[in-house]
């Protein structure tokens, strides 16, 4: 299914309606979605057609005023030998989206990354906590405001004399 065939085929169904604009980078095609649709959207390609594959939630920071992260589903349909990325964009004061980890279990651990780096809410996960990082670290290391050779003081370093390499 040519990305042509596949804008063809969802042409007409409820899919349509949730879709903001339509991209295509390199060979990949990527369909906006507003935040608060993406469960549904998500569900709907998995169920209708044949997008059953996860490969991964990726997050970037646009450092922007409006809308300044976007929320990226990188999806795969072995049916169809099809790839397509599901893209939202986000609000710094509220960088949340609806977990799918009861679509797919592997969104579990992309979105405590996203969580864990990002800052990126996920409503309704089942364990959304840090990763990486300390439970109790305020930042989040992705974000382009971080300083590049961290925060001095925010984590506690080894001593230099107790490193044996």
């Amino acid at each position: 299914m040519a990305q042509h065939s596949f804008l063809d085929k969802i042409g007409g169904t409820p899919l349509q309606e949730y879709i903001t604009d339509i991209r295509s980078y390199a060979g990949e095609l990527t369909l906006e979605i507003k935040p608060e649709h993406i469960y549904v959207v998500l569900k709907m390609l998995k169920e209708k057609f044949a997008f059953n594959g996860l490969i991964d939630i990726t997050a970037s920071d646009f450092y922007s005023d409006e809308q300044r992260f976007e929320v990226a589903y990188n999806i795969i349909s072995m049916e169809y030998v099809q790839r397509l990325r599901i893209a939202a964009r986000v609000e710094e004061d509220k960088p949340e989206v609806d977990s799918v980890v009861s679509i797919w279990g592997s969104a579990d651990w992309y979105e405590r990354e996203c969580f864990d780096m990002m800052g990126i809410k996920f409503h309704n996960h089942p364990d959304l906590r840090r990763i990486y990082m300390p439970e109790d670290f305020e930042y989040f290391p992705l974000r382009k405001e971080f300083p590049l050779l961290g925060i001095p003081g925010s984590i506690q370093m080894p001593d230099k004399a107790e490193r044996t390499f």
